[in-house]
């Protein structure tokens, strides 16, 4: 594991995606695994933190989560554009070798059987909460947190600090057709 992760308390993990980024969503089942991109994500609720994220029917990623019961939340980085892109384009039922030729590179944490996305600036280990309504009917899945890390050099203290990282941090927020928007600049109700 990279020198800049750092665990986050549980307590705060909502604040990871809290501002609405485009994310990575990753999972594994009996020794396949896959990375999809996803702009429907949201926190749920604090304690257990809960997040939900729309996978829909035709990913294999769905499947991985519904089979396995375990996925990770990732926060890609502008650095990670074409990765977002190319991963959120591209199906692993049509090219069982979707992860080496989008350049995902897969790492793991000691006590969770999940992959993890390297580069990323957050990281959210889920359990899968089943609701098979919601799954069937809104594609809609939700997780419980089990874990969650960040990379220090823009999350520290409980807070993003994207206005002091270097700008490759940034989060990625997904608008339509390959467009994409960075996260700006903080600005405080205070002006301060």
């Amino acid at each position: 594991m990279d020198e800049h992760i750092a665990a986050v308390p549980l307590e705060k993990a909502y604040r990871l995606i809290n501002h609405g980024p485009t994310i990575l969503v990753s999972a594994q089942n009996e020794g396949v695994k896959n990375v999809m991109a996803a702009a429907w994500a949201c926190a749920l609720d604090f304690s257990p933190p809960k997040v939900t994220v729309v996978l829909d029917k035709m990913t294999k990623t769905r499947e991985l989560v519904e089979r396995s019961g375990v996925f990770v939340v990732q926060v890609p980085t502008v650095a990670q554009l074409k990765l977002t892109s190319d991963v959120g384009s591209s199906s692993l039922f049509n090219d069982p070798d979707k992860l080496a030729h989008c350049g995902a590179e897969i790492f793991e944490i000691n006590g969770f059987d999940v992959p993890f996305v390297a580069g990323c600036s957050a990281w959210l280990a889920c359990k899968l909460l089943p609701e098979p309504h919601n799954q069937t009917t809104y594609d809609l899945f939700i997780g419980e947190v089990v874990g969650a890390w960040a990379d220090t050099r823009v999350f520290k203290g409980g807070h993003w600090h994207y206005e002091t990282a270097n700008p490759d941090f940034r989060s990625l927020h997904y608008i339509a057709g390959g467009h994409f928007y960075a996260i700006g600049e903080a600005v405080n109700i205070d002006g301060k």
